[in-house]
Formats: structure tokens, C-alpha cells, sequence
């Protein structure tokens, strides 16, 4: 009505985005009261994000808003299983800016988890002026405990087996039972209050509706993601050929030792040399550190309750060392401190040190402290989002750090990390190296949810559950720190193959785009231009582009995984186990088969496991290739990983940490990766996996078995002189001798699947099948060019799939004309072969000559094309 008589402009575009946020709106507690009839103390509404219009990408999936005198806050989740912390924002103006730019963060670095991103904030609105610490810390307690209590308002419960919905509540969005939160940045000790509000309520999840609480598992106890931040750290200097944990390595730092990222990421090696370090107060300098010396007073200040870098012993720190308060005026270093710096002689303020500091010559800059310090050349502070820190921030090209750790969330924008890979410094992005910290909650949530069951049925008591959960903490820690390893690898190997993958990862944002999961603009890819000008210059992208596109594959494929049956496999179910500890797997392993979140659980791990293994474009690449869903892509890559071993050979390659040289390893899991992307393309267009994955991948697991055992008898003349040259390429690497020949044989290796589908088909015995698909491999002298044509790079994505069906084709003929020597009596397989060839001499030496000439020299697309047609007519007319 009011549109109806409005005369105003303005006034009509206020109306109607009121009237959007009316029909957006999906819940409200604003009909709720206690038992007085009272109100509750804040408005709580719930929005479908997508509804809204203009809102600000990136869109999240759920938005609560809550709005009282006292306190407002927000709560933004990308899907209906989300979870991330809630903080005690300083900024009232914006705050909302602020919880985007962190969920979008935490959106990413949740794909290594079960929920997807979310984040939230409150800010108190009236705090006493001037109030002293403990009346601010009440204060800011009594908003927390209304902002949770709104957020559980509006939110379903479950009691057993059924959903309970909030009272006086109207339900437009279905049931949205999932709501966990976490601590954030003023709100580390909050869990308890969070869990106590949940517990009050009998919110289903209990003491897991927040996790990091009195029981469960603290992170700064753990160490964990600063030990997560390690792993990538360790990987970078890895692969330099630098093993920080026994050779002194010099690190510059923003932090301090009572910090949980920064104190325990200072005590990870003996040998670090801490050049220098700021936090919000002071200054440290230790320009020439004695690594044992300074390593102790560190594991002094951590111990201390509240230490600052005031509390560091003095009289330990090196010739020149210093501590001095951030509001000074004037900052008069020593010799020794402004050559460690790389300063000149100019007078300094503090502000001017800390510039030195973040730009500092040394070998790792290690962020342990809340703040962006890093942009590109081209943003300005404004869009660093940062104000505090627009006076001391650097840009990316201005570092000179050969390693950046990440350790606190948003210390770079994505933008300045880009910069500075570009320019050779190495980094991942702050979701990959402190993500450890969030999974470790998220096993916890999990776990609690797990053991709930046998707290429900009295077959634990409270006492027994938080003992039982106390005792897991190793083995959580290290299945965290394993998914750190992981991912890190993942952008290690994806960045080594460069531009030879590069056409598949354009093809995987195009895909992104079209399904509405990803915006280049938000991730700061590069637009069309860039991607060509990048083709162009020989770059492929840089490991932070990297990181998020596994990221976003990781997302994207999870969501197809959760529509489809792959979780309710009974072969691919077993990947259940995989995520939780072995203790409890082995103790209650009913409480994890029927667990409530089994199939989200199930599509998280695979989705990790195919594209830490695959690689960012594995999945949309084996789509693209075949048509398959991404159903039939996990069943194929399934079949892959276990009839090949290729589990048992990545531990292998694992093993050889420190102990080979950093490009020959990587090239090691090159080799199982090339192998898994060829087999599950060959399972995809050659199996069916409607009867289940069980028997067929017992099959060809035990043929390929057989294969390898009788490699060294069955091998031509080509095949045998290529393992002996890749073997002794790997030994030069300083992989040790057997292993250099395990892997020097996959390539021959991967012919397996063909004998054993051969030998299924004509049931022969996997050895005949074996000997007679060498003996015509080696008739026509396909082994140099099967392997010619493995190697050849193309950079355009379809002439890559031309020649995969060329060689897929050419592969297929090979197995036709098996079956036909196979079927020419009964005889030897030496003898059949003669037999078969002596029947039809002229067309057989005709092929013979005409592939010999095609592939003379450089063997093409086309080349091979028409080599496999010959091939292929020859076996249909025999």
C-alpha cells in the first residue's frame, strides 16, 4: 500500500528493498516468550542470502541477523552444515564487511572438513566509557550469551530420532537442525558459555555445540595449527632441499610467545634463529640469536600466563639485540640490529622498523598475529580492510622472505600473495597453512556426536566419554596435521606440472563459473586476458591461485557427492573410517557407521582424498573426457587407487622426506599421479560398476598383481631398456634402488588393466593374457610409441583430448588383436603368435611398415590417430 502512494523516488526504492528483506525473511523469534511473557532480549531473522537483493558477494547460503539495544550481530553460513567461530568484533560500523571477508576465508579452508564456511560477530553498543577490564569483559559475556541465545532461538533440535522445532517460530526454509560455532578473536574462552547456553536448552549436540571448550581438544594445548602451518613451512624448504628442523634457517615474525600460533610456532625447531618479532605492544630484536639459548627463553615466555616480550631476559639476546614499546618516538637501533634489518643509518620510528622487519632478507616470515600486513602494488590500504595496520603494511613484491608461513588468518590479501609467488617467494594461502586448527574442531563436533550415542544409552557416562576423548588427542593431532602434508603436496604437485596442466584448470573455473560456485572476481583470479597473457608468458598459476581452486574442486565435488548414491556404496563407505581415529573405529564402530553426519563424512573424505591425489582439475577433466558423472568418476578412481596400490606407494614416497632430493620426489608422485589419471580415465570407458565395486576391483587388483610379479620375463626389448633408463633417473635422485625400479616399471605396469580385461574376456590365464599383449606390443612396435605419446604436452584442452583418444584407441586395438592371437590355437603363446601372424603375413607386414612410418621421429595427434585406425582394421579383419 505504502508503494502505491509514495510520489518519491527514493522513498519507493527504500520500500521495496524493506519488501525484499520481508519475503527473504525464513525465521524469526519475535512471536517468542518465556513463561512471563516476556520478549526475548534480542530480534533475531533468518534470510535466504539469495533472495536478498544486491547483497554483496560473495552470497552466503543462511543469514541471522540480531539487533537489540544492547548488542548486534550476525551469523553468515554457506550451507546447512556450516561452522566457524564467533568474534567480538571492534568495529561497529562495518562488521558485516568484516565476517564476509572471513567466512569467504573460512569457506575455502573448510574443505578439508564436513561443514562449509561460516562465521559470525556481535558487538556490544553500550559498553561503559573508559571501563576497566573486568567490566568490558563482563559486559562483552552478557552480549555473547543473548547473541548465541538468538542464533539457538530460531534453530531446530533433535531429540533421538525426531526434529523438533522452535516454538512460536514460523518455518519457511524445512528443517535446519545444524548450528555450531567456535572461539574467535575475543572469544577464546567463550566455548564453555556457548556450551552451557546448548546444554541449558538441550540443544542436541550438547558440549559439541562449541567446540575448543573445557573438554575437547584445545588448540593451544595441541599446538595444532601452528604444527599444521609447520608442515607447509617444512614442505617449502623441503623442496629448496633445506631441512629446517636440523640446519639453522633465519625468520622474522609478527607475534608474540603468549600467542597460540606464534609462541608455539617458535618452538617447533631448535634451530630457528628469530631475527626479529612485533606484536600490538612491543618490538623484539635479536640480531645474531644463538638458536638452543633463545629457543629455551621462548619455552619460558610460553609457559608464562600473559607474557610479552618485555618479559624476554635481556642479557640473552645477542650483541646489538633490543625490546623496546611500539609508542616510542623514536627507534635508535644498534649496528648489529639495522644490518640484520638491511637499514641504513637514517634516523627511525618504530613504525619505520617494523616496515624493515616485514621486508627483512631472511629465510621465513612466519605471521602468528591478528592483522593484514601484506597487499599487491596495485590495491590500496582500503581494500586491505585493515585500518590499525595502513601505516606499516607492505606490499608483496616488497618481500624478501624466501618462505611465507601464514599462520594467522588474512595476514596478506590474496592479491599480495599472488604478487609475491609471482616474483619466486613460496606460500600457499592462510586457509591451506593454519587449517589445522579447524579441522581439529571439526573431529572434535564429530567425535562428540559419535560418542553422544553411548552417553544417551548409559554405555558411558560423561566422566568415561571425556576420558575416552582426552585419550584420542595424538591421533587427532596427526590426522590434522596429515591433511596439512596433503594439501600442501597437492599445490606442490600441481604447480610442477605447470603449463601442461594449465588448459585444465581454465577449464575447471569456466566450470566453476557456469555452476554458479565461483566468481573469478571475488577469488581474484585472473579474467580472459589474464589467463591468455598468462599462456602466453609460460606461467602456469601460482601456488595461492592453486590452493584455491583445490579448494572450490574440493567444495564442488562434494556437493555432487552428497545428491548421489556414492555415499550409501557399501565399498565406498568404508572411506568412513578413514576420517576418524583408529581408536575409536576399533572400540565403538557402530557409534561411526551410524553416525548422523555418515554420508556428509563419506563425500568429505573422497572429495579430499581424489583431489589431493588428482590434482584441482582431476574430476572435471575425467568428466570432460567421458561424460561420466561424478558418481562413475569416484567409483573409476576407487578402482584405480586400490588395484593399483597406489595408497601404499604415496607412503612410500612419503617416507623418503629429507632422505631425496626435493624435485625427485616430487617427480615420484608425478609418476603415481599420471598413473591414477590414466587408469581411472581406462576404468571410466571400460568397466561398469553397476554390480558394485568389490568383485571387480578384486579381480583386477589380483591380475595386476600377477603382471607385476612376471614383469621382468614378459617385458620387450623397448619396454625393458626405458625401465632401465627411468630407474637409473630416479637412483641418480637418490631414491633407493628398489623403489627406483618399482616406479620405473608403472609405466609398464599401467598396461595391466588391459591383460587383465583381455584375459576376462577370452578367459585366458592373466600370464597368457600377459604374454601375448607383449608379443603383439612388441610385433608392432608400439611400446616407444605409447610412451612417446604419454609425454607429449599440448596446450590446447582439445587437442589433449585428441590425443588421449588416440592412445585410447590405439590401446583398444592392441587389445582386439590379443584376443585373436589368444584364440589362434592352442599352442604356446609364442606359437600362437607365429600362427596368428604366418595366417595373414602380408597384412600384418603391411601395418607393420605403415606404423613404423608414421611414427617415424615426432609421433603426433594425427599420426597416432591414424596409427590406431591400421591397428583397429587389421583386428576386425582377423
Amino acid at each position: 500500500e505504502a508503494l502505491e502512494h509514495t510520489a518519491s523516488l527514493d522513498e519507493d526504492r527504500i520500500l521495496r528493498k524493506v519488501l525484499n528483506l520481508v519475503e527473504a525473511s525464513l525465521r524469526t523469534n519475535f512471536y517468542q516468550r518465556d513463561r512471563t511473557g516476556t520478549r526475548r532480549p534480542a530480534l533475531g531473522i533468518k534470510f535466504d542470502c539469495h533472495q536478498v537483493d544486491d547483497m554483496p558477494e560473495p552470497r552466503p547460503f543462511r543469514e541471522i541477523f540480531v539487533y537489540s539495544p544492547r548488542v548486534e550481530g550476525l551469523h553468515l553460513r554457506f550451507g546447512a552444515i556450516a561452522r566457524g567461530g564467533l568474534r567480538w568484533s571492534d568495529r561497529p560500523e562495518d562488521f558485516r564487511t568484516e565476517v564476509l571477508g572471513l567466512v569467504k576465508a573460512q569457506q575455502v579452508k573448510n574443505a578439508i572438513i564436513v561443514p562449509v564456511g561460516a562465521k559470525g560477530a556481535f558487538v556490544p553498543k553500550q559498553m561503559p566509557p573508559a571501563a576497566d577490564r573486568e567490566t568490558v569483559q563482563r559486559e562483552g559475556i552478557a552480549c555473547y550469551r543473548i547473541f548465541v541465545s538468538t542464533l539457538l532461538d530460531i534453530t531446530d533440535n533433535i531429540s533421538g530420532d525426531a526434529l523438533l522445532s522452535p516454538v512460536s517460530v514460523v518455518k519457511r526454509d524445512g528443517d535446519d537442525p545444524y548450528l555450531v560455532v567456535a572461539a574467535d578473536k575475543g572469544t577464546a574462552s567463550f566455548s564453555d558459555i556457548a556450551n552451557a547456553l546448548a546444554i541449558d536448552r538441550n540443544f542436541w549436540l550438547g558440549d559439541a555445540f562449541a567446540s575448543g571448550g573445557s573438554v575437547g581438544y584445545d588448540h593451544k594445548k595441541m599446538g595444532i595449527t601452528a604444527r599444521g602451518g609447520w608442515e607447509a613451512v617444512r614442505r617449502h624448504f623441503r623442496e629448496m632441499d633445506r631441512d629446517i628442523q636440523s640446519h639453522p634457517f633465519s625468520v622474522v615474525g609478527v607475534g608474540d610467545m603468549s600467542g597460540d600460533v606464534f609462541g608455539n610456532g617458535m618452538l617447533l625447531s631448535p634451530t630457528t634463529r628469530l631475527i626479529a618479532a612485533f606484536d600490538h605492544r612491543d618490538i623484539f630484536i635479536d640480531p645474531d640469536p644463538d638458536p638452543a639459548t633463545s629457543l629455551a627463553e621462548r619455552q619460558r615466555l610460553f609457559a608464562l600466563p600473559r607474557s610479552s616480550w618485555q618479559d624476554y631476559n635481556k642479557a640473552l639476546l645477542s650483541k646489538g639485540g633490543d625490546i623496546f614499546s611500539r609508542s616510542r618516538k623514536t627507534a635508535d637501533l644498534s649496528t648489529e640490529a639495522r644490518k640484520a634489518l638491511g637499514i641504513g643509518n637514517a634516523p627511525l620510528t618504530p613504525q619505520d622498523v617494523m616496515v624493515a622487519i616485514l621486508k627483512a632478507d631472511v629465510d621465513l616470515l612466519w605471521f602468528g598475529g591478528i592483522g593484514t600486513y601484506v597487499r599487491a602494488s596495485t590495491e590500496n590500504d582500503f581494500q586491505a580492510g585493515d585500518k590499525s595496520n595502513d601505516a606499516i603494511r607492505i606490499t608483496g613484491r616488497d618481500i624478501r622472505a624466501k618462505v611465507t608461513g601464514e599462520g594467522a588468518n588474512l595476514a596478506m590479501t590474496q592479491r599480495g600473495r599472488i604478487e609475491y609467488a609471482l616474483k619466486g617467494g613460496r606460500l600457499n594461502t592462510d586457509a591451506i597453512d593454519n587449517s589445522a586448527g579447524v579441522n581439529s574442531s571439526d573431529l572434535e563436533v564429530n567425535i562428540k556426536i559419535a560418542l553422544g550415542t553411548l552417553v544417551r544409552d548409559k554405555t558411558l557416562t560423561y566422566e568415561q566419554r571425556n576420558e575416552f576423548l582426552a585419550s584420542m588427542t595424538s591421533e587427532v593431532a596427526e590426522l590434522c596435521l596429515r591433511n596439512n602434508y596433503l594439501q600442501s603436496l597437492a599445490i606442490s604437485v600441481a604447480e610442477r606440472r605447470g603449463l601442461a596442466e594449465f588448459p585444465d584448470h581454465v577449464s575447471l573455473i569456466e566450470t566453476l563459473e557456469q555452476r554458479g560456485q565461483l566468481s573469478r572476481t571475488v577469488e581474484f583470479l585472473p579474467d580472459d586476458q589474464g589467463l591468455a597473457d598468462r599462456a602466453t608468458s609460460g606461467r602456469g598459476f601460482s601456488r595461492p591461485e592453486l590452493a584455491v581452486l583445490l579448494a572450490y574442486a574440493k567444495n564442488s565435488l562434494r556437493a555432487d557427492l552428497l545428491v548421489s548414491t556414492v555415499p550409501d556404496d557399501p565399498y565406498l563407505g568404508r572411506e568412513l573410517f578413514r576420517y576418524f581415529p583408529e581408536r575409536l573405529a576399533e572400540q565403538y564402530p557402530g557409534t561411526i557407521t551410524d553416525h548422523r553426519l555418515r554420508r556428509e563424512v563419506i563425500a568429505t573424505v573422497l572429495s579430499n582424498a581424489m583431489i589431493n591425489r588428482g590434482g584441482p582439475a582431476f574430476v572435471t577433466s575425467m568428466m570432460g573426457a567421458t561424460s561420466a558423472d561424478a558418481g562413475a568418476v569416484t567409483s573409476a578412481y576407487a578402482a584405480a587407487r586400490d588395484t593399483f596400490g597406489l595408497t601404499e606407494l604415496n607412503r612410500l614416497i612419503d617416507l623418503l622426506d629429507g632422505q631425496v632430493g626435493g624435485a625427485t620426489q616430487l617427480a615420484l608422485y608425478a609418476e603415481v599421479e599420471a598413473l591414477l589419471t590414466r587408469e581411472t580415465l581406462w576404468f571410466l570407458r571400460n568397466e561398469n560398476f553397476a554390480g558394485g565395486l568389490s568383485d571387480l576391483v578384486l579381480r583386477y587388483s589380483q591380475g595386476v598383481a600377477e603382471v607385476r610379479n612376471a614383469l621382468p620375463s614378459l617385458l620387450p626389448p623397448f619396454f625393458a631398456q626405458s625401465i632401465t633408463t627411468r630407474m637409473a633417473a630416479f637412483e641418480a635422485g637418490g631414491t633407493p634402488r628398489d623403489l627406483s625400479r618399482r616406479f620405473a616399471e608403472l609405466s609398464a605396469l599401467a598396461l595391466g588393466s588391459d591383460i587383465v580385461l583381455v584375459a576376462t574376456r577370452t578367459r585366458a590365464s592373466v600370464l597368457d593374457a600377459a604374454r601375448a599383449f607383449f608379443g603383439v606390443l612388441d610385433m608392432f612396435g608400439l611400446g616407444r610409441i605409447i610412451e612417446s605419446a604419454s609425454q607429449i604436452l599440448l596446450a590446447d584442452r582439445f587437442e589433449r583430448m585428441a590425443l588421449d583418444r588416440g592412445l585410447a584407441n590405439l590401446l583398444r586395438a592392441e587389445r582386439d588383436l590379443t584376443a585373436d592371437v589368444l584364440a589362434a590355437g592352442t599352442g604356446s603363446i609364442s606359437e600362437r603368435l607365429a600362427l596368428w601372424r604366418a595366417a595373414r603375413q602380408s597384412a600384418v607386414d603391411r601395418v607393420i611398415r605403415s606404423v613404423a612410418d608414421l611414427t617415424e621421429g615426432e609421433v603426433t595427434v594425427s599420426r597416432l590417430s591414424v596409427a590406431a585406425g591400421l591397428l583397429s582394421d587389421l583386428a576386425r579383419g582377423t
